[in-house]
């Protein structure tokens, strides 16, 4: 029998998610709920066969028709969702999984908060970081497996995310969102980099972190032009509450027995090329391994000329920052990019009653090395994670570009 999702959330990453769905057997959609009505949402899954995809006011009124619930909705609104979420479970019924979409939470505080929730629900979770699911990850890592195991594992891994900006409103505003592009996608990078650096046949969650240390910048959305382009479109003053559109760090690992190996992200929304660009490489003794979401079997080309009859230009790749020239086109990006590969594996454990790969302590991790990374750039100094102090002040640390107060990180106000 299908377990019936029930997705709480009506914008940009549910529609990737149930367009993911129709590649995945085992799952039906059987409510959406959203602080505007997701009518859209709700007739994509009734015309792709996914399900009644009925429309619920509350997730309380939710709650008693599905069997997996989907958190999917902005991060200012996650504790408050799954707060609610516990309370109708309290009323006597019962969920087989829950699935959160990156990042846990916006800080340790709330993350605290959402596995307590989680908790009182008593159900298996799923913390969604598709990037670690990927096809191109898990073949370069099976791959290389008889590699490391022979030569030793990689001592290097270098992840990146980059496209030219969010597309909501929330997402700018650092008080909404947790932060810039750090919170909304060094959170990718930091964990695909972990991943990679692990050996095979362990958890996620076997290299211990020891340190983190990062930069960010406000490189192009500072910019006068830039802002005001910024308060016209999604009414977000960045001359008041400015966030980094650029980041980068390195996490330094721990195997058990003492060896250190290094993961580097860099991550921006100022990438005014192709589109979203993931890229991952590895050094390890003897081999390595690079991973490019841009390089595609397919291109096309579309000239001046023809340029007016193309109406949307992500319908080529997500975040296209063009509507002509010569285009990298991706056909099915959902699956490109292991959206696929998620839902795949929190089907298989939820109907088995476990975790799948990935669940919320590992999420609440990732917080933490996030965390721990904005309180590198604010204070411009290495933070030590086996430093007991520093972890218990990591437990109630808001970022100060989290809490409006970005000009004191970013610079002069411009």
């Amino acid at each position: 029998m299908a377990l019936r999702y029930g997705i709480i959330g009506g914008g940009f990453i549910t529609e990737f998610q149930l367009r993911a769905l129709t590649n995945v057997r085992g799952v039906e959609v059987a409510g959406l709920v959203s602080r505007t009505p997701p009518e859209r949402h709700s007739e994509f899954v009734r015309s792709n066969g996914l399900g009644a995809g009925t429309v619920y006011r509350t997730i309380t009124e939710m709650v008693p028709h599905v069997d997996v619930l989907a958190f999917f909705g902005p991060n200012f609104t996650r504790v408050a969702a799954l707060e609610e979420a516990a309370a109708a479970v309290a009323r006597g019924q019962r969920l087989k999984g829950l699935i959160v979409e990156k990042p846990l939470a916006r800080n340790l505080a709330e993350a605290d908060r959402v596995l307590a929730a989680a908790e009182r629900i008593g159900a298996p979770t799923a913390y969604f970081e598709n990037q670690i699911h990927m096809k191109s990850v898990k073949t370069a890592l099976a791959q290389l497996r008889p590699v490391i195991d022979a030569m030793g594992p990689l001592g290097l891994a270098r992840a990146a995310e980059e496209h030219a900006g969010p597309h909501n409103a929330w997402f700018w505003d650092p008080t909404q969102q947790g932060g810039g592009v750090l919170s909304d996608m060094g959170c990718h990078s930091i964990a695909l980099a972990w991943w990679a650096l692990t050996p095979p046949h362990h958890g996620a969650t076997y290299l211990v972190p020891q340190s983190v240390s990062a930069e960010v910048g406000l490189l192009k959305w500072g910019r006068a032009r830039y802002r005001e382009e910024l308060k016209a479109k999604h009414r977000v003053d960045y001359t008041r509450t400015p966030a980094e559109d650029f980041a980068t760090g390195i996490v330094t690992f721990a195997h058990p027995d003492g060896l250190r190996v290094k993961g580097q992200f860099t991550v921006s929304w100022m990438y005014d090329k192709q589109g979203l660009r993931l890229l991952l490489d590895g050094l390890g003794p003897g081999y390595a391994l690079e991973a490019n979401s841009l390089r595609s079997p397919l291109e096309i080309f579309i000239g001046d000329a023809a340029a007016s009859g193309v109406a949307n230009a992500e319908l080529a790749l997500e975040k296209s920052t063009a509507s002509q020239g010569l285009l990298a086109v991706q056909s099915n990006e959902p699956d490109l990019y292991g959206y696929v590969d998620e839902n795949q594996d929190a089907v298989a454990a939820f109907t088995s009653g476990r975790s799948p790969l990935l669940d919320w302590q590992y999420g609440r991790e990732i917080v933490r090395l996030t965390m721990a990374a904005y309180l590198s750039a604010e204070e411009r100094r290495a933070i030590d994670l086996t430093d007991r102090v520093t972890n218990e002040r990591l437990k109630g640390y808001v970022p100060l570009i989290q809490q409006g107060k970005g000009h004191d990180v970013l610079g002069a106000r411009g």
